[in-house]
């Protein structure tokens, strides 16, 4: 990427603005150091679509589709990884899942383009409505939040247009849903028939969206939202609370919002979308896990219990690791920004959890940071695109224990 052809002016970017947008861009992240519809040409646009395709897709899903295409045989290893890369829990039939997920996204992504498209071009002439509106659902479906209106004002224009607003929000939705979650609504259809995991990334993602609309709509509504008609203040609500769910876009001045309502938002950045889908965060059902087993150990239960389902005391595990591992690289990243970045504290802790969450909303430091604050940043992109406890994994030197020792009991709280 590191071309003049990329650029409008043709003068070639720098390695840390080119390796920051690619690295934004593969992780579907959204933040950037230069602005997108401004800076790069049509060529610099099409790579950015194209290594956003790929990130929300996954590595191995693509490879997998090339491999389906060229006719090679899809071999036992390649379909573990595939199961991996999409949270399943059996090998059979991932590669018909594989199939299934790049139909969906073509199907989903060309239907919003058109809805986006059609809107667009009362505003935008010829050829570049169409590109605007294909740019836009590919980057809300695949929860990138990239936008091409220019000067990093996101959808900002657009706060009270319906067809914009729900055009972006719909996909951003579906597309954090996670695709095995999308092929059970589409394939059962019946609450009853929906496996747990279904039913808990539902109910979370539901509540969340809910809960953050109410939320927004009470800090903002004489602030952010002042002077909008009460329709539009709670569509905006809506909006802004399904953006943070690691989408980017925003339809109001972040910069403008109180600093209660920028926390808040940090909050729901954390948790994210849900499994096996183009949403970061540390995921919708380890939240909701967490708070069963809070709620599981205060009313004296030994297990999380859901639904009329227990769930392995291994899989809760694995959630308190996932978080705990979470707020560690959040805290070290915010740490060092805070020793090489002049900026205040909820600024950064606001970057650094829309970095890691793979979010995209900025306060607008982000093109100013310096340049070991861009690596700490793209590092953080990196760190929550491939998951904590994946990184951590390959780090780590795994060993299968061939001892068990004596249990002693420790004093906690």
């Amino acid at each position: 990427m590191n071309t003049g052809w990329a650029t409008k002016t043709g003068a070639v970017p720098g390695f840390l603005t080119a390796l920051f947008t690619s690295t934004s861009a593969v992780c579907v992240t959204g933040l950037v150091v230069v602005d997108t519809g401004t800076y790069w040409s049509s060529f610099g646009q099409v790579v950015i679509l194209l290594l956003i395709q790929l990130g929300g897709l996954g590595i191995m899903t693509s490879a997998t589709l090339f491999s389906i295409l060229l006719g090679r045989q899809i071999g036992f290893k390649e379909r573990l990884m595939i199961r991996e890369s999409l949270n399943q829990v059996n090998v059979a039939g991932v590669v018909r899942l594989v199939r299934y997920v790049v139909l969906f996204t073509v199907v989903t992504e060309v239907f919003f383009a058109l809805v986006l498209t059609l809107r667009l071009s009362q505003d935008i002439t010829g050829v570049k409505s169409l590109w605007y509106g294909v740019f836009h659902a590919v980057s809300a479906f695949n929860n990138a939040g990239f936008d091409l209106f220019g000067d990093f004002r996101s959808i900002t224009n657009y706060v009270a247009d319906p067809v914009v607003t729900f055009g972006i929000a719909l996909p951003v939705i579906i597309g954090g849903l996670g695709f095995s979650v999308i092929s059970e609504i589409v394939g059962r259809r019946k609450w009853r028939r929906f496996t747990l995991h279904a039913k808990l990334a539902m109910l979370t993602t539901a509540l969340l969206l809910v809960a953050g609309t109410i939320v927004f709509l009470a800090l903002e509504y004489h602030n952010a939202m002042n002077g909008l008609p009460l329709p539009v203040k709670m569509q905006t609500a809506f909006f802004q609370s399904v953006a943070p769910r690691t989408a980017g876009f925003n339809t109001v001045d972040i910069n403008a919002l109180f600093p209660t309502t920028l926390f808040f938002l940090c909050l729901l950045m954390f948790i994210g979308g849900s499994p096996g889908s183009t949403a970061g965060g540390v995921k919708t059902t380890t939240f909701a896990l967490l708070g069963l087993s809070v709620s599981s150990l205060v009313s004296g239960r030994a297990e999380a219990v859901v639904f009329g389902r227990r769930v392995p005391l291994a899989q809760v595990f694995k959630a308190m690791t996932i978080f705990f591992l979470a707020l560690s690289w959040i805290s070290l990243a915010v740490l060092v920004l805070l020793i090489f970045e002049h900026k205040s504290f909820l600024e950064l802790l606001f970057e650094t959890f829309s970095a890691f969450s793979t979010v995209g909303l900025s306060t607008g430091v982000t093109p100013d940071l310096t340049p070991v604050g861009r690596i700490v940043i793209i590092l953080t992109m990196f760190v929550g695109r491939l998951g904590p406890l994946t990184v951590a994994f390959a780090l780590a030197q795994r060993r299968r224990a061939v001892l068990r020792y004596p249990e002693e009991q420790i004093m906690v709280g």
